[in-house]
């Protein structure tokens, strides 16, 4: 299946890590700059990267599994300061994003995106990858009181594009995004390239569609908002 059930999609909704901006690099790289600091061995890459959308406390729970990890705690407080100040070093769009990036602004088909990455974070990464004034929208972790799997930050987000949920898409990929775009009344399209373990299984999300790649993910996306994704590649 490479179509979702209707052709007249008029905004798409993008989580962040791991779905529309390759983090891993960097958000993995700040772990174990951590991890060397307490003299323990770095965890590997290819492992941590599947860690990756579950944000700071799941990359720290993989690393310092001896360690008490919960938000605010000392050990989250020292990562997310070497973050910050590693914020975009090789922090990049997925692969043939721009383009369908490009397509959905000369379209006139609002994009944005919602994360449960603080604003702290968010938008000086969005800013360096010039994708801030882009954006029709930015929704933080937090920006409500509530995050996702919560609908809340879905649904402000349709409310910022000016569309109703049920005009809308959203992308991600982790079971959160899914659960909240459903939740929302929206389509939604799992990002089977992105951060996902080998303990998490996308067919079992709910999710409208999965998107195994980022060439994928531009066909669905581009046959949903008008019905023939060939106009434009």
């Amino acid at each position: 299946m490479t179509e979702l059930n209707r052709t007249d999609y008029n905004a798409v909704l993008f989580d962040l890590d791991g779905t529309l901006v390759d983090t891993a690099p960097d958000m993995v790289a700040a772990l174990q700059v951590l991890q060397q600091e307490y003299g323990i061995e770095p965890a590997p890459y290819e492992i941590a990267r599947t860690f990756v959308s579950h944000g700071a406390i799941g990359l720290l729970t993989l690393g310092f599994q001896e360690c008490e990890v919960s938000y605010g705690n000392e050990l989250h407080h020292q990562f997310l300061e070497i973050y910050a100040s590693m914020i975009c070093v090789e922090s990049r769009l997925f692969s043939g994003l721009n383009e369908l990036l490009n397509v959905l602004d000369a379209s006139d088909c609002p994009w944005g995106i919602v994360t449960n990455k603080p604003e702290q974070l968010t938008l000086p990464l969005l800013i360096e990858l010039n994708l801030a004034e882009r954006s029709s929208c930015i929704v933080s972790g937090d920006t409500l009181p509530v995050r996702k799997p919560e609908p809340d930050p879905v649904l402000l987000g349709c409310e910022i594009l000016g569309t109703s949920p049920e005009l809308s898409i959203y992308v991600g990929d982790a079971e959160r995004d899914i659960e909240a775009g459903r939740r929302a009344g929206m389509a939604t399209i799992a990002a089977g390239y992105g951060y996902i373990n080998d303990e998490e299984d996308p067919r079992e999300w709910g999710a409208d569609i999965i998107a195994e790649t980022t060439d994928e993910l531009k066909q669905i996306i581009l046959n949903s908002i008008n019905g023939d994704a060939n106009e434009f590649f």
